[in-house]
């Protein structure tokens, strides 16, 4: 399939109003090609002209590189798996789990949310867009102690596999699947990677292998994750002659008599003004690599370094808004995410090991303080909230035995290959004992031989009295569902011992400016800023400081980029909500 528009060629236009110093005239602004694609989506459909701007050569931002799912209560996919869901119960799901309304995250936007997810599915749907449930990936608190409402099968979805070749030309534009050459879907990640554990992990891989082997049969070239989802959603805006300008940065709003009616928008060497008669929706992400925004508003310590965000992730659009008078919130929050640091500087997310039997996380003082199998946001928190109480808290260190390094996987690496350059770098940390590895870590050792002892008590009861590590479905999702008589808890008794230092890392900031139901970003008076929508990760989120489920994120900026659309529409004479 290919389109008569370039996504790298600007069209001139006029104003319909008269004026004539505008370089690209549009209805529809979409600042960033994640989530914000939704938007510019709806408002073709709309009937309404969209133009989508991206600072990289690729489209999809961290979205792109990400699993690619959507966190959507009462999706109409759950029907069909047997699952009963309604709005009451979802949000009475994110009462419990978010806790009281606040800047970012109202009972309106809540409302907002949840009713909208489901109308946004069935219009992407309708726009050929293929969904599949995550049917296990559970809600992160689902079953966690005064949580109501969560669901053990999960709500989130995400895309079936995808053949690239039919964008044609657009294809070059994807950013690489985040699961490689594989043709695997992010809801069967928790189980291959106990391939050499259990027969359901070997026919999830064998699945996975003809999945992967029949598109190359057929020469496809299959794509799942988060390229899945861009580029599902990518055809139908090639089809309906959206364009999407690449290496196009952002640099301003324009404002005239208080309304926001177009942007200032860089590319090939010129500042272009682009004029936006029904608005701009700024969907650009946080500012996860901003080393001078995230010292300035990110819990410390934080200088960006641990960050596995997009590179572009730089708070464009949260700077501009701000200077416009915007209001904001949660600043110092982020996608949380334990993260290792590589013997070559480079941070790796550090999620599924600390979940599996015979693995505990340590303070700098040797004692445990969380349960290690939260989920990742709230892990990252209460790494956080432990080091402001005791200073001990970043880095922590996760600590293992050699029963655990020949079963699961370690920072990319397979069970029971522990690469050399680990031990000789210093990265991971090595000892015959448990004082050996203290000692090495430099961990008080009396307190680690003893924090160990309890822990191993627990394991082999299958209780974690402490924390009570194993009890949410998320929880056991995450651990080993072949390990009795808990999924979560082993002892950690078998020598040499292992142990790596932690940080609060992430995949993104998720604080900034505040907006109401509609999307419209409010300024420091509550007031809406006519003209300017936003959503994602720029904005403070519907899900407050937390992280509900898998898919929170790219659900947060897909179905608030189309309320956005919906609204900007519905404000002109020719909007209208088919």
């Amino acid at each position: 399939m290919e389109s008569s528009v370039d996504p790298r060629e600007p069209v001139e236009g006029l104003d319909r109003m008269g004026m004539t110093d505008w370089d690209h005239v549009t209805d529809f602004l979409v600042v960033g090609s994640g989530g914000g694609l939704v938007g510019a989506l709806r408002a073709a459909a709309l009937g309404r002209q969209a133009l989508v701007v991206e600072k990289s050569e690729f489209i999809g931002g961290s979205t792109g590189m990400s699993g690619g799912v959507l966190w959507i209560p009462a999706n109409p996919l759950l029907p069909r798996a047997g699952m009963a869901d309604s709005a009451e119960q979802a949000l009475a799901y994110l009462a419990d789990v978010v806790g009281e309304p606040e800047a970012g995250s109202t009972l309106a936007r809540r409302r907002a949310y949840v009713s909208s997810g489901c109308d946004m599915v069935e219009f992407l749907r309708r726009e050929g867009v293929a969904f599949r449930h995550c049917d296990g990936y559970s809600d992160y608190y689902a079953g966690v102690r005064g949580v109501d409402g969560g669901m053990a099968r999960g709500r989130s979805l995400e895309c079936t596999a995808y053949d690239a070749n039919r964008l044609g030309p657009w294809q070059r534009f994807l950013r690489p699947s985040a699961a490689g050459d594989l043709a695997l879907f992010t809801a069967e990640v928790a189980t291959i990677v106990l391939l050499r554990r259990s027969r359901r992990a070997l026919a999830t891989a064998v699945r996975v292998a003809a999945r992967t082997a029949g598109g190359r049969l057929r020469r496809q070239k299959l794509v799942t994750n988060g390229a899945s989802l861009i580029g599902q959603i990518l055809e139908p805006l090639i089809e309906r002659n959206v364009p999407v300008w690449t290496e196009s940065a952002f640099e301003d709003l324009i404002v005239e008599d208080g309304q926001v009616t177009g942007a200032l928008v860089h590319r090939r060497g010129r500042t272009l003004r682009v004029r936006a008669r029904d608005g701009v929706l700024l969907a650009a992400g946080g500012f996860a690599r901003n080393k001078e925004m995230r010292e300035k508003f990110s819990r410390q310590p934080n200088d960006g370094t641990w960050t596995s965000a997009n590179p572009g992730d730089t708070g464009d659009a949260v700077r501009a808004a701000m200077r416009h008078g915007a209001a904001t919130a949660t600043l110092d929050e982020a996608i949380w995410i334990p993260t290792v640091i590589m013997p070559d500087s480079r941070p790796a997310l550090f999620n599924g090991e600390r979940g599996k039997p015979g693995a505990i996380i340590v303070d700098a003082k040797g004692r445990r303080y969380f349960n290690e199998s939260v989920a990742y946001m709230e892990a990252g928190r209460l790494m956080y909230r432990h080091h402001e109480e005791t200073g001990a808290g970043v880095p922590s260190w996760l600590v293992i035995d050699s029963r655990h390094r020949s079963r699961y996987m370690f920072a990319g690496s397979m069970p029971g290959r522990t690469p050399e350059e680990w031990l000789l770098s210093g990265f991971l940390k090595r000892g015959e004992t448990l004082e050996d590895l203290a000692t090495a870590c430099g961990l008080p050792s009396a307190e680690l031989t003893a924090t160990v002892a309890r822990f191993n008590r627990f394991a082999a009861a299958g209780v974690d009295e402490d924390f009570q590590r194993g009890e949410g479905a998320h929880e056991c999702y995450q651990g080993d569902f072949t390990h009795r008589p808990n999924p979560c808890l082993g002892p950690i008794d078998k020598p040499p011992f292992f142990a790596v230092p932690i940080y609060p890392g992430d995949v993104g900031t998720v604080g900034g400016m505040v907006c109401d139901e509609r999307a419209r970003v409010l300024d420091i008076d509550g007031h809406p800023i006519p003209g300017l929508y936003a959503a994602g990760n720029c904005t403070a989120s519907v899900m407050g400081r937390t992280y509900p489920g898998a898919g929170a994120s790219i659900g947060n900026s897909a179905v608030f980029s189309y309320i956005a659309a919906n609204d900007s529409a519905s404000q002109t004479s020719g909007g209208t909500h088919g």
